[in-house]
């Protein structure tokens, strides 16, 4: 069985023959650096999809390391948007300040009663591990290095929904530059997260929390609807 895998020092593909029997990616790249090239560079941590150190892409596709299971040919590559600081171990700190640039906690916190239902109500987004695979997966990065992208979002709508928050207000107003409106709602933050967040979602409700506030979609004045536009913007 072979595998690819980007070498950072070469900037091209190195390519590593590996026994023929069903392994996880993990495995494979420790079989690698145990018995063929121990130059190789990755990270790896808790080994059950729980970290999210080891996200990396194969062929074209953010998984993590640990749960993926190499076939023939695949592809590996690091994470996209993360500076590479050798082979497929990147940084991800500049990713994950974008936590802090939406504010994504407690505000104004009081004392409630949380119900069961409360919990549920935001246990999805909780689970988030910070891999960063849907970070990669956005399309918006490309064009757009400060957008707040899907999990600083994931985050933020988590919050707004929190009982204990009085100020959602704060929340709203942080993720509107750079923010919910800039999301093209492709999806491949969705179909990437290993703990099946749907980040998507999530913004399309802070959309919805946002007009609720007086907001609305910065883009929408400029949009045409097929008739002549006589300065009103609407394209009326």
């Amino acid at each position: 069985m072979r595998l690819s895998i980007f070498r950072s020092q070469e900037q091209s593909d190195a390519d590593y023959t590996l026994p023929d029997q069903e392994m996880t990616l993990l495995d494979a790249l420790v079989y690698i650096k145990s018995n063929i090239d121990a130059t190789l560079t990755f990270s790896a941590g808790c080994r059950a999809s729980v970290c999210g150190t080891c996200a990396v892409r194969v062929n074209g596709k953010e998984v993590l390391a640990c749960a993926y299971k190499v076939k023939d040919d695949d592809r590996v590559e690091p994470l996209q948007y993360h500076p590479v600081l050798r082979d497929l171990k990147v940084d991800k700190h500049p990713a994950q300040q974008t936590l802090k640039r939406s504010t994504a906690w407690l505000h104004d916190y009081h004392e409630t009663s949380l119900s069961h239902q409360d919990e549920k109500q935001s246990e999805t987004q909780t689970d988030c591990i910070l891999c960063d695979a849907c970070y990669s997966a956005c399309p918006v990065y490309a064009l757009k290095p400060d957008f707040l992208g899907p999990f600083a979002l994931t985050r933020a709508y988590r919050y707004s929904i929190d009982k204990r928050e009085t100020g959602v207000k704060n929340i709203i107003d942080t993720v509107q530059t750079n923010g919910i409106w800039d999301c093209i709602l492709c999806g491949e933050c969705t179909a990437v997260c290993p703990k099946g967040i749907d980040p998507k979602m999530d913004i399309m409700m802070l959309r919805s929390s946002s007009v609720q506030h007086g907001y609305t979609d910065p883009s929408f004045a400029t949009q045409s609807f097929g008739t002549p536009d006589f300065g009103s913007g609407f394209g009326f």
